[in-house]
């Protein structure tokens, strides 16, 4: 009999048209680190990790059907599955339970409301409750259709604060669906503990049918299969009945419940629905709970690709999943997989750069882990040269030496990410590193190591060194926390002279972000426009949405917009986006974002 193919995915479903029509045609990271806009108190700054919390609808597979599909997620906590209320039921408060609904023990003080959902608050880093205005669909749109995957390592870990903040839920939306949707976007971003954070921010009781799907991923992303016990009532209501009926066995049988466990799971398999290869994984976590009974052999062999219930069920028992699956795999997997603790060393340092560049590891948190890393028992060759330079860097004699070091890691062959990498993974040194030391006549990638930990007034230290014109002097134009002197349509085109950027994109944006932060005046922006045959100012929806909501003063929803103005890589951003998205973000309050995003632009092309 032919299976059924099953796939869960993160899809967008149907979108406000005004939405649409907002995006921009083109293709996005944490909390800023201690000192991040003001002076460090010390020469070696220290920053802080960036919360590690986590996809356009990324798929997001469940249980897979002949050819492959997702399913959900398996655990290790003994959790059993809440009732459904009966004909009749009240809560504890007096209130009226609808029946089929799930009944809630927890007393009224401990019930959280839908009205205000996040764990962020502006005094733990997060935006204030009113940052995504009162369009909530409109801003439930915009987020299904972003897809995460950002130009920007400070677009995202903006992004990521701004939809990890305590936001009010506007009159137009159920707050459960924009908790979906937040945590969704989250997911397409690498971000699973982010996305674990607002999910787990909404009382299961009072979960939407699409926060119970989005529920579902995250688990996965998490490789926390118990955490979806809680909605299984709710999922075989609601979802697809095979793979929640699925869920259930797992979820009985981690409370100690061996027959309805096993009853559960034969019926998925009877129903041919659910590929096998998908039921074994749900077997094996079976066979790591009280009321497993035999061990299950995983054989990936006819396995062709990595779907979330995949993903989760295997990090979860520790199942180590082919390097040609995890290669091949969604992007945004690769966050999970190093936000995952207990998945494999050499799989999580593999994923590591491409996380750190993404922006869901923090310039400490990617140092922190490759040290772990070289600490095991036999680490690779390479990634003992690389922890040995990175040592050197913060540690060697003199200046000289360090910046040595680190030159030689930023000069050090791999993938676009992985270079950038290299300079997050150094920013702290860079910001240590006394302007005493010999550097490079234009030492661009020590200004750029520095903004990409957010070390602003260490960079700004170095500028009486710094040549007009060189390309390090763009990145510290447009980066540092006070304009500088002469910056004029002369000083541009002196830049320009020595861009080997394509099309001189790299010019284009230093004149964006100029102008978008008002540090040069008009005229002298209009003849530099005209000499590099850029137009600024051009209008679209896109562009008249983002400057809308700065005049709204909503944080929340130009962080949204601008992320959306930067999806892809940074050679398909257009000038005009990248000039909005920093005004925007300099009217709402967000200068330091808009000019490390600047900086960033002028880096990394």
């Amino acid at each position: 009999m032919k299976m059924k193919s099953l796939t869960l995915t993160l899809g967008l479903s149907g979108t406000a048209l005004a939405a649409a029509l907002v995006l921009p045609a083109i293709a996005q990271e944490s909390l800023l680190p201690e000192g991040f806009g003001k002076p460090a108190d010390t020469p070696a700054p220290r920053p802080t990790p960036t919360p590690a919390p986590s996809p356009t609808p990324a798929p997001g597979p469940s249980p897979v059907t002949g050819s492959g599909t997702v399913a959900p997620p398996a655990v290790t906590a003994t959790v059993g599955i809440p009732a459904p209320a009966e004909e009749g039921e009240t809560t504890e408060e007096g209130e009226a339970v609808e029946p089929g609904t799930l009944k809630y023990d927890l007393p009224p003080g401990a019930r959280r409301l839908l009205t205000r959902i996040g764990p962020l608050t502006p005094e733990t880093g997060g935006l204030g409750p009113d940052a995504f205005g009162v369009r909530g669909q409109y801003a439930a749109a915009i987020m299904r259709k972003t897809n995460g995957a950002l130009a920007s390592r400070w677009g995202q870990i903006l992004l990521r604060r701004s939809l990890s903040s305590a936001i009010d839920t506007p009159a137009t939306i159920n707050g459960a669906d924009l908790a979906a949707e937040r945590a969704a976007l989250l997911l397409r971003m690498g971000e699973s503990n982010a996305a674990r954070s607002i999910v787990q921010s909404v009382d299961y009781d009072r979960a939407s049918q699409r926060l119970v799907s989005v529920a579902q991923q995250t688990f996965l992303a998490t490789a926390d299969p118990s955490g979806m016990c809680s909605y299984v009532p709710a999922g075989l209501a609601h979802g697809d009945e095979q793979v929640w009926r699925l869920v259930s066995g797992i979820c009985a049988g981690l409370s100690g419940e061996a027959g309805p466990a096993g009853w559960a799971i034969a019926r998925v398999r009877s129903s041919g629905r659910i590929s096998n290869f998908d039921i074994l994984l749900a077997e094996r976590v079976l066979g790591a709970s009280a009321a497993g009974r035999r061990s299950t052999t995983i054989e990936w062999a006819n396995v062709d690709r990595l779907t979330s219930w995949r993903f989760g069920m295997a990090t979860a028992t520790a199942i180590p999943i082919p390097a040609e699956l995890r290669a091949s795999a969604p992007a945004y997997m690769r966050g999970w997989t190093v936000l995952a603790p207990m998945t494999d060393m050499s799989d999580r340092i593999a994923a590591a750069p491409d996380a750190a560049a993404r922006g869901v590891l923090s310039s400490e948190a990617y140092v922190s882990l490759l040290s772990a890393a070289a600490g095991e028992e036999e680490p690779p060759e390479t990634l003992v040269a690389q922890t040995d330079a990175l040592r050197s860097a913060f540690r060697a004699a003199n200046g000289s030496d360090r910046y040595t070091a680190m030159a030689g890691l930023w000069g050090a062959e791999g993938s676009p990410a992985q270079r950038y990498a290299s300079l997050i993974a150094t920013a702290r040194a860079a910001a240590a590193l006394p302007t005493s030391a010999e550097v490079n006549e234009d030492p661009w990638q020590l200004l750029g190591s520095m903004f990409a930990g957010g070390y602003d007034y260490n960079a700004m230290d170095w500028a009486p060194k710094i040549s007009v014109g060189s390309h390090a002097w763009g990145v510290l134009a447009v980066g540092s926390p006070r304009p500088l002197n002469g910056t004029s349509a002369g000083t541009i085109g002196s830049f320009s002279g020595n861009d080997d950027s394509a099309d001189y994109l790299r010019s284009k944006f230093l004149l964006a972000g100029l102008a978008g932060l008002g540090r040069i005046d008009a005229s002298d922006a209009a003849s530099a426009a005209g000499d590099l045959d850029v137009d600024l100012g051009k209008q679209t929806r896109w562009s008249r949405a983002i400057m809308a909501a700065a005049e709204r003063r909503e944080p929340g929803m130009v962080a949204l917009l601008a992320a959306a103005g930067m999806q892809g890589e940074w050679a398909k951003v257009p000038p005009y986006h990248l000039y909005h998205i920093v005004r925007a973000l300099r009217e709402v309050g967000l200068d330091a974002e808009a000019r490390m995003i600047a900086a960033e632009a002028l880096v990394r092309v």
